[in-house]
C-alpha cells in the first residue's frame, strides 16, 4: 500500500513521541493533533474533512476516556484509528445483487482512471464466486478501448459483448442496452459495462453517462478513482455524483507512489462507500474494501485478517494438512519446498504480504531491499534437481551441484547457499506450524521479537575451519570460493543467502560434501 506510505509514516512517528508520556496535557493533545493536521494536510486529504476529523479527535482525547486510561498514549491511537475508520465510510458494503438477474454493474470515471481493467478484474473474481458475468464494451471513443477489454476480458476467462468496433465508431448507448438484452437471453447474471472517460469533466461526457444510465438502470453504478489524482479527487467525485450519480467508489492503483490522501476524503465527501481497492497490475490485485481494516495498514498496526484471506485461498486444506505432518515428523524436503514457494507466489508480491504484519512500516527500507526474483532463482535451481536428489539433499557431490548450476542458468556458489540455507528454511517453517513466530532470513528480527541474528550458541567456543586443505589447487579454490558465499548473508529469504552465517558443524558438512566423488 504505497500509496499512504507518507501518511503512514508521518502518523506512526507522532505516535511514537506521544508513546513517551506516562500522563497527557492539554498541550500534548493539541501538538499531537496539530501533527495529525500536517500529516493529513500534505496527504492530499481535504481541508474539510481534515478540519472535521482533527476536531473530533481533540475532543475524545481531551474526554474522559483518555484522562482515566491506565494508558492515555494507546487510547489516542485508538481514537485516531476509530476516526480514520469513519472518514473511509465506517462498515465495508458489499456488491448488491439484483433478485432477478442480470444484475447490472455501470462504471464510470475520468479517461486513465483504470475502469478497463477494473472490469476485468471484477469478471475474474466474480467468476472465482461462481457468477457468469458479461463486459459490455460501451467505450467507443478511446482509441482500442475495445479491443483493450477484449484482451483483459480473455485474461479474466469472460465473455465480451462488442458489436462496434469502437475508435468513435458506434452508439454507446444502443451497445448498453443490447448488451443487458444479450446477457439476459445467455443467461449470464451479471453485466458489468464499462463506459468512455474524458480526460475531464465536461458536458458530453456527463450526457453519454446519464443516458446509458437510464438506458439499462443500473443495480450498481461504481465510480472508479485512480487514488493519485491529487485534490482534483474530490471535485471530480462531487461532479460525477451530480451528473450521473454512483453508489459506490473504486479506489485503483493504491500501489502507486503518489501521496493519496484524497482518495480518502471521497467517501466522506459523497457519502457513497469504498467498495473495492485495486492494489496491483495482475488480474488478482482486488480487495474488498474494509475501513477498518486500511486504517489499520495506515496507522501501521497491521492486516492480518486480509493476509489470512489471501492465504486460505492460495493454500490448499488438504496438502496444508499433509505439510503440517511432514514438518512436525521432520520429512520436508525440497520438493515439499518447491510446493511451498509455488502456493506462497499464488498469493501474490511477497513485499506487499510482508507489509501487513504490524510495524512493518518501521522496515520499510528492508522491505524494499527484499528482490522477489530470488523465489524464482531458488525454484529454477530446485526443478534443476532429479527427484532423488530433492528428497535428499545430502547426495548432492560437488558433479551433481554443478550439472544443477548449469541446468538451471546459476553459478555453483547459489546451489551451494540453497543447500546450507535449506535447513533454516526447514526449521523456519517447523516454528511456524508449531505456532511460533520466526525471525525473517534477510528482514532482521519482527519488531518486539529479540535482536535480528542472535544465536542460542553464542557461548559455545570452537576453533575456525580454515578453509580448504585440498592437495587439488583447482579443488581447493573451489571449496574456500563456496564456503566464503555460504558465509556472507546477502539479504534474501528464499535460500540464495540472507539470514545468518552458517555455524561451524554447518561448513563442515559443506566439506564433507564436496569431498565425495
Amino acid at each position: 500500500m504505497a500509496t499512504f506510505g507518507t501518511l503512514s509514516d508521518r502518523l506512526t512517528e507522532t505516535f511514537r513521541n506521544l508513546r513517551t508520556k506516562g500522563k497527557l496535557t492539554a498541550a500534548d493533545v493539541d501538538g499531537t493533533v496539530r501533527e495529525i493536521r500536517r500529516a493529513l494536510l500534505d496527504a492530499d486529504v481535504a481541508l474539510t474533512v481534515v478540519k472535521e476529523f482533527t476536531a473530533k479527535v481533540r475532543e475524545r482525547a481531551l474526554g474522559d476516556e483518555v484522562n482515566k486510561a491506565l494508558n492515555p498514549a494507546q487510547q489516542v491511537v485508538q481514537i485516531v484509528n476509530e476516526e480514520l475508520v469513519q472518514i473511509l465510510g465506517g462498515e465495508q458494503r458489499r456488491l448488491q445483487f439484483a433478485k432477478t438477474a442480470p444484475t447490472v454493474i455501470m462504471l464510470a470515471g475520468l479517461q486513465g482512471s483504470g475502469k478497463t481493467t477494473f472490469a476485468g478484474k471484477l469478471a475474474k473474481q466474480l467468476e472465482g464466486e461462481g457468477h457468469t458475468p458479461l463486459l459490455v464494451a460501451a467505450d467507443l471513443q478511446r482509441p482500442n478501448a475495445v479491443n483493450q477489454l477484449q484482451v483483459v476480458a480473455e485474461q479474466a476467462g469472460a465473455t465480451v459483448y462488442a458489436p462496434e468496433p469502437g475508435n468513435g465508431v458506434g452508439d454507446p448507448v444502443k451497445v448498453s442496452r443490447d448488451g443487458v438484452e444479450h446477457a439476459r437471453r445467455h443467461q449470464h447474471d451479471v453485466v458489468i459495462i464499462d463506459t468512455a472517460g474524458r480526460l475531464g469533466v465536461d458536458a458530453e461526457l456527463m450526457k453519454q453517462a446519464s443516458d446509458i444510465r437510464k438506458a439499462t438502470d443500473p443495480d450498481e453504478v461504481l465510480f472508479v478513482i485512480d487514488a493519485m489524482i491529487g485534490q482534483d479527487a474530490v471535485n471530480t467525485a462531487r461532479a460525477f455524483q451530480e451528473g450521473v450519480d454512483f453508489t459506490g467508489v473504486v479506489l485503483s492503483k493504491l500501489d502507486g507512489d503518489a501521496r493519496g490522501g484524497a482518495a480518502l476524503s471521497v467517501a466522506s465527501v459523497t457519502g457513497r462507500p469504498i467498495i473495492f481497492a485495486s492494489t496491483g497490475e495482475r488480474l488478482e490485485d482486488l480487495e474488498p474494501f474494509h475501513p477498518d481494516r486500511m486504517a489499520s495498514r495506515i496507522l501501521d498496526l497491521g492486516d492480518i485478517l486480509t493476509l489470512i484471506e489471501q492465504a486460505q485461498q492460495a493454500f490448499d486444506e488438504e496438502e496444508a494438512v499433509k505439510m503440517a505432518e511432514k514438518l512436525a515428523t521432520e520429512q520436508f524436503t525440497l520438493e515439499d519446498f518447491l510446493d511451498q514457494l509455488q502456493q506462497m507466489k499464488k498469493m501474490g508480491s511477497m513485499k506487499k504480504m510482508l507489509g501487513m504484519l504490524p510495524g512493518m512500516g518501521q522496515m520499510k527500507q528492508q522491505l524494499e531491499d527484499f528482490d522477489e526474483r530470488e523465489i524464482d532463482r531458488t525454484e529454477a535451481i530446485i526443478r534443476s534437481m532429479t527427484p532423488g536428489e530433492r528428497r535428499n539433499p545430502k547426495v548432492l557431490n560437488g558433479s551433481r551441484r554443478l550439472r544443477i548450476a548449469r541446468g538451471s542458468g546459476m553459478t555453483v556458489t547459489d546451489v551451494n547457499q540453497l543447500v546450507a540455507r535449506f535447513d533454516q528454511a526447514a526449521k523456519m517453517m517447523k516454528t511456524v506450524a508449531r505456532g511460533g513466530t520466526p525471525n525473517i532470513p534477510g528482514m532482521g528480527a519482527m519488531p518486539g521479537l529479540g535482536k535480528p541474528g542472535a544465536s542460542s550458541k553464542r557461548g559455545k567456543k570452537g576453533k575456525s575451519s580454515g578453509g580448504s586443505r585440498s592437495g587439488n589447487p583447482a579443488k581447493r579454490a573451489a571449496e574456500n570460493a563456496g564456503l566464503a558465499a555460504a558465509s556472507t548473508p546477502t539479504g534474501s529469504g528464499f535460500g540464495l543467502g540472507g539470514a545468518k552465517a552458517p555455524s561451524e558443524a554447518d561448513l563442515a558438512e559443506i566439506q564433507k560434501l564436496f569431498g565425495k566423488n
